[in-house]
């Protein structure tokens, strides 16, 4: 959500910030509405002052018993003009509104221009790929041939893009997720949160997915949605609050299910698990104050990175340039760990700072330790990490010939000591 007030200042400023997400030129039409909307309200003011100065002067002249018939006419006209724009300011409030919400972040001045993925820019390197004496499988070759991955059963439940764990793939998956909260809690000091996975039309709006990405949306028939990431239901918690100065930053993460329609992905990574309906992720949220969000958003960003360290992943950090930055956001880093089997880094992280962008859609503000000034927080968000991309990369990395899977040390503690994991 964008503040009028800024494109009525500097509405050159704010066409070159949207001709950096390749948009055409949209201050002009903006500030015509907004034209028109304070017009509206300057006329119905000015008309209810009249109207307040015409009742007192019907008074004074009733009793003074002398002829009102004029100042009634007049005191009707007003009365007309206050009504005719109560009647027409909703409309043009939703045409104003409509426009700032439809429109994407402001980029920061750090993000590379790009057309695309392709013109992202990596940061840096992390971790040695490992070498293997024989071909590496993928993580569905290997789930397959353990008998603990199974897209067939999964199709006869739900159809394509969903998948059956079982055995010790299945304590694998739950393992990495509660791995992962246990750093995030114990040690980067995020509260543990449990958090609606339906939520509503507002709520939705609130962190930019509607209207704008309601077709990736899964919604349910009496209204709500399934959230397609907990970024949208831990957000939400600071919605409509004003919150002490004190209070903040706050970090809040939560392991949800997750859920996405997929829209647009037809033959995309079709086998395996790496785009699913529904997949389990640990996300992680920050409110912040406006001064603290650069460093909370590196900061952030490393709480993803020890994740893949302690596993023992290779990966990459990588800017993501103009073309390839999320809605919301208005600077992101994504994480791509090593694939052995697919031989190519994927994503498995994204954590991005919105600024205030968010917060002007769910009215998420802080007050001053003056007590009195009232601004918009910083939100922040970032997975920490996907736990199905986890497990793929898990699985690739610590494969052996023989069609087993060795357990990374800071797993097996989760797996009940279990060391390798063997076919049923």
């Amino acid at each position: 959500m964008h503040d009028i007030r800024s494109i009525r200042e500097d509405a050159a400023a704010f066409d070159a910030a949207m001709a950096r997400r390749r948009m055409e030129p949209v201050a002009r039409r903006i500030l015509d509405i907004d034209t028109h909307r304070r017009h509206i309200v300057t006329t119905a003011e000015t008309a209810q002052a009249q109207l307040n100065e015409i009742s007192k002067r019907v008074g004074i002249a009733k009793r003074a018993k002398e002829d009102t018939t004029v100042l009634e006419s007049e005191a009707k006209n007003a009365s007309f003009a206050i009504s005719e724009a109560k009647k027409s300011l909703p409309e043009t409030d939703k045409a104003l509104r409509d426009w700032l919400s439809s429109l994407p972040n402001i980029l920061d001045n750090d993000v590379p221009d790009g057309r695309d993925e392709a013109d992202n820019v990596i940061v840096k390197f992390v971790g040695e790929i490992k070498e293997f004496s024989f071909a590496p499988k993928q993580h569905f070759e290997l789930g397959e041939t353990l008998g603990q991955m199974d897209f067939a059963m999964a199709a006869k439940l739900a159809g394509a893009r969903f998948t059956v764990l079982r055995g010790g793939l299945a304590r694998l998956e739950r393992a990495l997720g509660q791995f992962m909260l246990d750093v995030h809690t114990n040690e980067h000091c995020y509260t543990e949160t449990t958090v609606p996975l339906l939520v509503n039309d507002t709520s939705m709006f609130g962190t930019g997915q509607l209207p704008k990405f309601a077709e990736d949306l899964f919604k349910t028939t009496d209204g709500r949605w399934l959230i397609p990431t907990a970024e949208v239901s831990l957000t939400n918690l600071a919605a409509n609050e004003i919150l002490p100065v004190a209070q903040l930053p706050i970090r809040v993460t939560a392991l949800t299910p997750c859920f996405r329609s997929e829209a647009g992905s037809a033959g995309r990574d079709v086998r395996g698990m790496l785009r699913q309906h529904q997949f389990p992720k640990v996300e992680m949220v920050s409110i912040t104050h406006p001064n603290d969000s650069d460093a909370e958003h590196e900061r952030m960003t490393h709480c993803a990175e020890t994740i893949l360290e302690r596993l023992g992943l290779a990966y990459r950090r990588v800017l993501l340039c103009a073309g390839d930055t999320g809605f919301s956001a208005a600077k992101t880093y994504d994480l791509e760990v090593w694939l052995p089997g697919q031989g190519m880094y994927r994503e498995i992280s994204s954590c991005s700072n919105t600024r205030a962008f968010q917060a002007r859609r769910m009215n998420a503000r802080y007050r001053e330790a003056d007590g009195k000034t009232l601004s918009f927080v910083h939100t922040l968000n970032g997975s920490g990490v996907a736990v199905g991309r986890a497990l793929i990369a898990v699985l690739e990395t610590y494969q052996n010939e023989d069609g087993t899977v060795s357990v990374p040390e800071v797993l097996r503690p989760y797996m009940g000591g279990l060391t390798v994991i063997r076919p049923i």
